[in-house]
């Protein structure tokens, strides 16, 4: 489905501070994956996610979808695609707007707009019915400005939004770690949900362990621009929050950096 082929990725090339992330680095996600990502500060979880979308380039090497290279694709473009929901609720939505008016929004998406009215009126009780799975109570708030909402009902409405377009596969971006405990477990049942309704193929990077080993079918821990650990659904139900630690453990604590 998503393959990575030889990719090199420097930052800073030519300066002092220049740093080579990825050297010759390959990874393949197979259609329907729901991979977990974990792993060190500066690992590459999200600049492969980034390189992914088209928001970072590559210096070298190649990115394919079902066989088509899309290297030189334009991010937009990407997007058709793809779905990505961001660590910060307020990336996904647009705080002025109103939940119509950020529901209308993600419903166009890939689409020209002409000179027609931007908010489909025959489209609400679609989006009522959408929000209302949210069980959030936002079908009855479609007035409101989305900056008005807490931080787990954007992040909900953002998830909402990020798949009410057809796509193939969904980014998570750490997308709970800017929620409490209890309405981060709300977003990943919902994603959870949505992923196996959709089928989607899924890569959700995040810090929280419990989620890596409980959601998804294959798990990966990077470091350092490398995958050292990639587990697949079996050697996941048999893995241990515990054992996870000790491998970080083991390539982290000497560098400082934290999960």
């Amino acid at each position: 489905m998503i393959k990575l082929s030889n990719i090199d990725k420097i930052y800073n090339k030519g300066t002092v501070n220049e740093t080579q992330l990825f050297n010759n680095f390959s990874f393949e996600v197979k259609e329907n994956d729901f991979i977990s990502i974990v792993g060190s500060n500066g690992s590459g979880k999200t600049t492969m996610l980034n390189i992914i979308c088209g928001s970072v380039p590559v210096d070298r090497g190649d990115i394919t979808i079902n066989g088509s290279s899309i290297v030189k694709m334009k991010e937009y473009k990407r997007y058709r695609k793809i779905g990505r929901v961001y660590q910060d609720p307020a990336m996904g939505t647009c705080s002025s707007m109103t939940i119509l008016e950020n529901m209308s929004l993600a419903d166009n998406k890939g689409k020209l707009f002409g000179l027609s009215m931007g908010t489909n009126r025959k489209r609400i009780n679609y989006y009522k019915e959408l929000l209302s799975q949210l069980n959030l109570g936002l079908e009855d708030k479609l007035g409101v400005q989305v900056g008005l909402l807490s931080g787990g009902q954007r992040q909900a409405m953002a998830l909402l939004m990020s798949v009410m377009t057809p796509i193939d596969i969904l980014i998570l971006d750490e997308h709970t770690a800017a929620l409490d405990p209890k309405t981060a477990e709300i977003i990943m049942e919902l994603t959870d949900k949505v992923v196996k309704e959709k089928k989607l193929t899924t890569i959700m990077v995040t810090h929280n362990l419990m989620y890596a080993l409980k959601y998804g079918n294959r798990l990966v821990m990077m470091h350092e621009g490398k995958a050292i650990m990639d587990l697949n659904e079996e050697e996941k139900k048999n893995a241990k929050t515990d054992d996870l630690l000790d491998v970080f453990n083991q390539i982290s604590l000497e560098r400082g950096n934290s999960l």
